[in-house]
């Protein structure tokens, strides 16, 4: 009995070790096991929290230009345009002179009265003339004075002479013929068709057609004066 005793023991001290060292083993191949699942499940390195977001990246390079395409298609044919002339002219700027005579006194029935030259800007616009003064005429019997401007000598034709008359018919016996009345009167109109340049404007005294002249007088004892201005047409 106490050799069977013995027996047992020494078998159970001979196994036992081996038991624990082979359930150690078991217990660390598992371990081993689990940390390479978890080393290849993660790649290697444990994951960390996430990092800041990086700067943006330098623009990269053009790329390679493309092939042209193709063309297209011939668009419908347009209405007809007006043709539209435009003019770029210069704001009008004001010309104007002015001649003024203190007392002229021309007693004469015919011929020149007073002349004022004048610079016209240009050849498509107008000349406006005044002349302003004390006209009279005179006679015992039916007569008729004209007074007008000429241009350069000429009369104006664009489009008609500037003139004014004065006609006097004694009428009657009862009129006496010693009547001499001076009144302030005006000539005045528009001339178109004048050049630019120096132009000569000028009053003249003249006849009527058909009538007799008498006894004229222009200026007297007040001033005269010739306005010119050019205008725009």
């Amino acid at each position: 009995m106490a050799t069977v005793l013995a027996r047992l023991f020494l078998f159970t001290w001979l196994i036992l070790p081996f038991c624990g060292t082979e359930k150690a083993r078991h217990r660390e191949r598992a371990l081993r096991q689990r940390d390479a699942e978890y080393i290849e499940r993660y790649n290697g390195c444990m994951q960390g929290p996430a990092g800041t977001p990086g700067r943006d990246g330098n623009p990269g390079a053009n790329g390679i230009p493309g092939t042209p395409g193709f063309p297209g298609r011939d668009g419908l044919k347009g209405e007809k345009g007006e043709c539209v002339r435009e003019s770029f002219e210069e704001p009008w700027k004001p010309n104007f002179k002015q001649c003024a005579w203190k007392s002229l006194n021309y007693g004469i029935d015919l011929g020149k009265i007073a002349e004022c030259t004048f610079t016209k800007m240009r050849t498509d616009s107008a000349l406006r003339v005044v002349f302003s003064g004390s006209l009279r005429l005179k006679c015992k019997n039916a007569c008729c004075q004209r007074w007008y401007f000429t241009f350069n000598g000429a009369e104006c034709t664009g489009p008609l002479p500037i003139e004014a008359i004065i006609y006097l018919d004694q009428g009657s016996p009862e009129f006496n013929s010693t009547i001499n009345i001076h009144r302030t009167s005006s000539v005045e109109g528009l001339c178109e068709g004048i050049h630019a340049g120096l132009v000569d404007v000028a009053v003249w005294v003249g006849i009527c057609p058909d009538y007799p002249r008498g006894d004229a007088s222009t200026g007297w004892n007040s001033v005269s004066r010739v306005i010119i201005e050019e205008l725009p047409k």
